[in-house]
């Protein structure tokens, strides 16, 4: 049999001296095998000694991929807490016999105890012990939470509507009386925790014809997570409505509330949006972090000449500077970041916001509450009288609050602000649309905004290959651009549940509106005119900025191109 170390050596992955290196150091780390001390010394990965003892041993080698699905049955024959302890899952049961995936194969202790734990007979694999845990971590929880949903509705007998879903046969005092028992709490507490912890954004409750769904949106894609029982819908969507203190008795017409979740290590705020359907009603959760605001500038995915122009415009005395882009694109989290970076003792700096997303020391916040008459445009008006020096508006909706805007940018004050528009010429069209005259628009605004979140690609899992001549021509790559480049597209692995995808990053178009650009401001230009002036002096598009991200090997072309659109 051939050694572990020469294995690694003849592979290139460590020298030979590498390898005499960690023989000498085995004593200092009691004893530790040879690829023990290798890892620990920094010398090889768990994957490089895994692919290592799989061709010493000759031992099928499972890569993430290969976990992406685990037998369910065969998970219930090894316990959770076994599986962590000695870094093994099993991965299929055939008969009398159970695959298990170990990082040491040649552990006869460990295969012993499975064997009596499970009474089959033990076939070993080799895996990383990172792809492992990350396994045991993701199905281990997955067998859980089927677990603890039909405990929860174990027992459980809701009250059911009528065939036209009116609520005549509904006793409100009996179902109030329900929505306060174990089962029911149980259920809905284990949706937001487990969205909480899945990283989830928005959480989806709709009705089908069968049963109740439960998605998640994670990193802007919505994934299934779990179903229950369609007699649930009615329990599971009152005991929201009492949480948000809205009325569990209208089913008929929409209703917008708030939910406030408290844990032992942060605070979250959640929006409530019920929206009646033909099937029943429908619930949107918005997940809303209150923990400290730890984004900065340069973690927001700025190309280095972007972050430089947009900190230029950010620390001027007065202006205007929009972000533009959808609901959900991260606007308040850029705008919040550049507060963070340019709060200086000397200045008073107020915002009003609606929600008030992120707490920020040391800036005065105002959270708009319309019920009451606290509006955008009275909010601002008392603030123009609080001695401000930068302003923060949330989200000019109307021209009441783009005319108070404009007036707080002339008065020596710099204000920032957020615009729904699909790109940043089209940003300065839609200022006019809502009422602005085009010597203001022009006078007043420095910096204009847009903005994407972009999906990257997961680190774990992610493959290199060579795009077809089809996909480049999709975002009008040329060849030559990727001579010298390493291109990825996504495959799909336990962390980053089988979608390739694992977090967000920043796309940004930056427009900054200098002479030449006020000049077709005030001669009533078109929004054409604007980019094709904005393009010639030198502004990145949203799409040319997601080719930087696939270049950097940052996501892939699918989805720059889902996206972003074609520039014109």
């Amino acid at each position: 049999m051939q050694l572990l170390g020469e294995i690694l050596v003849n592979e290139n992955v460590i020298s030979e001296k590498d390898v005499e290196a960690a023989l000498r150091k085995q004593v200092d780390y009691g004893g530790k095998r040879l690829g023990e001390v290798l890892i620990a010394e920094g010398y090889i990965t768990d994957e490089n000694l895994a692919k290592a003892l799989s061709d010493q041993l000759q031992i099928q080698l499972i890569g993430p991929e290969d976990l992406i699905k685990v037998d369910k049955e065969a998970l219930e024959y090894i316990p959770e807490f076994f599986a962590r302890e000695y870094h093994c899952i099993p991965r299929a049961i055939e008969e009398s016999t159970i695959e298990v995936v170990m990082v040491d194969p040649e552990d006869i202790v460990v295969i012993d105890n499975i064997q009596k734990i499970s009474s089959l007979n033990v076939i070993p694999a080799i895996g990383a012990q990172s792809i492992i845990d990350e396994a045991i971590e993701r199905h281990y929880k997955e067998l859980r939470t089927t677990g603890e949903v039909t405990e929860a509705l174990s027992g459980m007998d809701f009250v059911v509507s009528g065939e036209n879903g009116e609520l005549d046969d509904i006793d409100v005092n009996d179902l109030k009386k329900e929505l306060d028992d174990a089962p029911i709490v149980k259920l809905v507490n284990l949706i937001i925790s487990e969205a909480i912890k899945n990283r989830a954004t928005d959480i989806h409750i709709e009705p089908l014809f069968d049963s109740l769904l439960v998605r998640y949106r994670i990193d802007g894609a919505l994934q299934d997570i779990m179903t229950a029982p369609i007699k649930s819908a009615t329990g599971v969507i009152s005991r929201l409505k009492v949480m948000a203190s809205l009325n569990i008795a209208e089913r008929r017409l929409p209703q917008d509330g708030r939910i406030t979740i408290k844990m032992p290590d942060k605070e979250v705020d959640i929006r409530v949006s019920i929206l009646p359907t033909v099937r029943g009603e429908k619930v949107v959760l918005r997940l809303l972090d209150k923990k400290g605001f730890a984004f900065t500038l340069p973690s927001l995915g700025f190309e280095a000449e972007m972050l430089d122009i947009f900190r230029k415009w950010i620390t001027k005395p007065y202006g205007m500077i929009i972000v533009s882009g959808p609901t959900g694109c991260g606007k308040s989290t850029t705008l919040h970041a550049a507060l963070k970076e340019i709060q200086r003792e000397e200045d008073n700096i107020v915002t009003v916001e609606d929600p008030v997303e992120y707490q920020l020391d040391k800036i005065s916040q105002v959270a708009t509450n319309e019920k009451i008459g606290l509006t955008f445009g009275s909010s601002l008006r008392t603030i123009l009288r609080q001695d401000p020096d930068k302003v923060l508006i949330g989200e000019i909706r109307d021209h009441e609050t783009a005319d108070i805007a404009i007036k707080f940018s002339l008065t020596g004050h710099l204000v920032f602000t957020t615009l729904h528009a699909n790109d940043a010429p089209s940003t300065i069209t839609r200022l006019l649309d809502i009422g602005v005259p085009r010597y203001l628009v022009g006078s007043t605004l420095n910096l204009v905004m847009a903005q994407r979140l972009l999906r990257t690609l997961c680190s774990a899992c992610k493959e290199e290959y060579e795009p077809t001549d089809e996909e480049l021509a999709s975002l009008e790559i040329d060849r030559s651009r990727i001579a010298e480049k390493q291109l990825y597209r996504p495959k799909g692995c336990v962390r980053c549940r089988k979608t390739g995808y694992f977090g967000r990053t920043g796309l940004f178009e930056l427009l900054e509106v200098k002479l030449p650009i006020r000049k077709l401001i005030f001669e009533n230009k078109d929004q054409d005119d604007v980019r094709f002036a904005a393009k010639e002096a030198g502004m990145v598009t949203l799409r040319d900025a997601g080719v930087l991200k696939i270049l950097a090997g940052m996501t892939s072309i699918a989805e720059v191109a889902r996206t972003t659109v074609e520039d014109d």
